[in-house]
């Protein structure tokens, strides 16, 4: 379902379940899964792919090449950037045109959120059920289960697949709400 005031190009691929709120904009070949909620005001640029089970909330901005996979969160007011050296003009000061830059997606896996307000600079990849901090600055990757926080983004604890931190007992990182064990093995956790 698409709002009467939402602005879906005609060569967007949108599932039928997926629902576009007012004023949001999907640009051409961008392809968003089912049960997606787009949010108000939010930008999805050409070509960017968002997998089912989305939300990405109002006024959210995510830049082509972008991928986006199953079940991820992207925050109020975030940004998912793409021009690693940006600039409006040339060295000869003429106005730089698409054949001028290379595009650098970012790529959030499976089960991970950007918080509200957060920007993610491209190239980046934030890891499977990571959890980017409201307000951050992610200048580098995110490892799977990582809360990174700050500007720049560091990670400040782990957390479990429903975003709660994980509670060190015994050399055992545990799920406070699951019950799940991992343990930490060269800076990442792994299941037990």
């Amino acid at each position: 379902m698409n709002a009467p005031d939402s602005d879906v190009d005609p060569r967007a691929r949108v599932a039928g379940s997926a629902r576009v709120w007012g004023l949001a904009q999907i640009r051409e070949d961008a392809v968003v899964g089912e049960n997606c909620i787009v949010g108000r005001g939010a930008y999805v640029d050409a070509g960017v792919v968002i997998g089912d089970n989305c939300k990405i909330q109002n006024n959210a901005l995510i830049y082509a090449p972008a991928v986006l996979e199953p079940g991820v969160f992207v925050g109020p007011a975030a940004v998912l950037t793409n021009d690693t050296y940006p600039r409006a003009i040339t060295p000869e000061e003429t106005l730089k045109g698409p054949s001028e830059w290379d595009m650098v997606g970012v790529t959030v896996r499976r089960g991970a959120s950007v918080g509200a307000g957060a920007i993610v600079l491209g190239g980046i990849e934030v890891g499977e059920w990571a959890l980017v901090a409201a307000g951050s600055v992610v200048t580098e990757d995110v490892l799977p289960h990582a809360l990174v926080a700050g500007v720049p983004a560091r990670r400040v604890a782990w957390v479990g697949e429903r975003g709660v931190p994980l509670v060190l007992r015994d050399e055992m990182w545990v799920d406070p709400d699951t019950g799940a064990e991992f343990l930490e093995r060269d800076e990442r956790i792994v299941p037990a």
